[in-house]
């Protein structure tokens, strides 16, 4: 239910009413919803402008609300908000149910989107399983939006350019109307309040005292959302400045003085880092965000051995259509790679991103169902029927104990071939991603019981089972992958499900 200004409600329902009778689309939605917002933030104008609207839309239909399919998008329920689980190594929800991270990146949504094109590319994320988007609250070139920091209808952030003490409150209650939006679908918005890109020059001219009122006023704002977790940076490159780390600080410490429920995380320098890698900010997040554009296992795992008991997610990595130098670059393989070492490296989730998601650049709507997200839902599909928030990386290679590859060090670029594996404690469930074909050894005596061994096909979401499963826990056993796999390629995943993990994984 949209909680927003009468007006906006209005027109908002009727977009809603429009779609569920199924009407004819005559002209854009786009125009319609932006030319009557427009209008109505402009002029001021009453009742009868909303009544307009309504008829406008009426006759010429909007569609809202809907997948592209036509399906109504209806995700599972998540009881926000969010905290850390007890051992400090995943999220849950307010009933202790875990909860994945599997997030797009869709950073310019504010600026360079209207309110109905966002719902739009909402319910297209939530057909792929996306539960949580990166959104940056501002937006200008920095980050593929407007210089001035202007909505695509005209909309300032702050009455007074570059002035934090001035936020103009039309912009802010489309900020609303954005996250009410995710909040309909049980989306995570990690919600960047003033990202580091673009704006830190603002941030500099403003000065400590208004950084941090402006925080302030976000935590007020902002505190009756349950699901959002800030998130601060962005490509921080200059977070070693003390200068310009207090200033990012004290918006931090102004929302945390409000809002004090709220995660917070920040994304720091590329090519690789994690917020703990700024030690001034172990006691003030709550989500360790990695950022890598080499092999992610190695960072992911670092950051799993430091002990801070804080959860960590991959934050960035390398975006579908993007290839910067000297990375592996952002291929569906290569992608493919980044996810499952993610997954299998203690992380408690990962964000895709791609170029048109995190720009949303004209023609952004014919490039969101690409080969990358349909296969990181194939990731989710894989791990989220299983207890993945119990498995343990075998970095000691005494589960997999041959045929495991090269480890990169963090912080190296390889187009390596190494093996990320991992079991959970009790023995019942055994995952390795094998990126590149060749035979792996397992010892089967680390599993609790015998086991359905099964190949997943990362490219298509399908299970081959393995001659003689159930597989006896006994001994050392070899794992040949069986040829191509969907996509031509020869990465595949061996699953070697105990009883429980069997049940959970609906018998696939």
């Amino acid at each position: 239910m949209y909680q927003g200004d009468p007006f906006t409600a209005l027109c908002y329902h009727a977009a809603m009413l429009v779609e569920s009778c199924r009407l004819p689309i005559c002209l854009p939605p786009d125009s319609i919803y932006s030319a009557t917002m427009l209008a109505h933030s402009r002029l001021k104008l009453g009742l009868p402008s909303a009544i307009l609207c309504i008829l406008v839309t009426l006759v010429l239909g909007i569609s809202v609300g809907r997948a592209p399919d036509g399906r109504a998008a209806g995700p599972g329920t998540v009881a926000y908000p969010l905290k850390a689980s007890g051992n400090g190594r995943y999220l849950v929800d307010q009933n202790n149910a875990p909860f994945p991270i599997v997030g797009d990146s869709p950073q310019s949504l504010i600026g360079n989107l209207s309110v109905v094109q966002a719902a739009w590319y909402m319910d297209n994320r939530a057909r792929y399983g996306i539960n949580t988007l990166w959104i940056n609250l501002l937006c200008n070139d920095g980050t593929a939006c407007n210089s001035d920091g202007t909505t695509v209808d005209g909309i300032a952030p702050f009455n007074t350019p570059g002035d934090l003490a001035t936020p103009n409150p039309v912009y802010f209650q489309r900020v609303d109307t954005i996250v009410e939006l995710a909040a309909a679908r049980n989306m995570l918005v990690l919600l960047n309040p003033i990202e580091t890109i673009g704006w830190l020059s603002v941030l500099r001219s403003n000065g400590m005292a208004k950084a941090r009122d402006y925080g302030m006023f976000l935590g007020n704002r902002y505190r009756r959302f349950s699901n959002i977790a800030w998130m601060h940076g962005n490509d921080f490159q200059t977070w070693h400045s003390m200068t310009d780390n207090a200033l990012v600080y004290a918006v931090a410490s102004g929302i945390r003085s409000t809002d004090p429920g709220k995660l917070q995380t920040i994304e720091l320098n590329y090519l690789s880092s994690a917020s703990l890698d700024d030690s001034s900010r172990r006691l003030s997040i709550d989500l360790n965000a990695a950022y890598t554009y080499y092999p992610t296992y190695a960072l992911i795992l670092h950051e799993y051995n430091r002990r801070h008991f804080l959860p960590t997610f991959l934050v960035e990595a390398n975006y579908e259509f993007e290839h910067l130098s000297h990375t592996d670059g952002g291929a569906p393989l290569n992608l493919r790679r980044q996810e499952y070492w993610t997954m299998l490296s203690g992380a408690a989730g990962q964000l895709y991103g791609s170029a048109f998601t995190w720009r949303l650049p004209p023609g952004w709507r014919e490039n969101l169902d690409t080969p990358g997200i349909l296969e990181l839902s194939y990731m989710k599909k894989l791990f989220i029927a299983r207890k993945w928030y119990e498995l343990i990386p075998d970095q000691e290679h005494t589960t997999l104990v041959a045929g495991y590859g090269q480890f990169s060090a963090r912080g190296s670029i390889s187009t390596d071939s190494y093996a990320a594996a991992a079991r959970t404690a009790d023995g019942n469930l055994a995952i390795a991603y094998i990126p590149f074909a060749r035979t792996v050894s397992v010892d089967m005596g680390r599993l609790a019981t015998a086991v359905i061994g099964r190949w997943y096909d990362p490219t298509n979401g399908t299970y081959r089972f393995i001659s003689g499963s159930p597989l006896p826990n006994s001994g050392v056993r070899d794992f040949t992958p069986p040829g191509r796999n969907s996509s031509g390629d020869d990465d595949w995943v061996l699953v070697l499900d105990g009883p429980s993990d069997q049940d959970a994984a609906g018998g696939q």
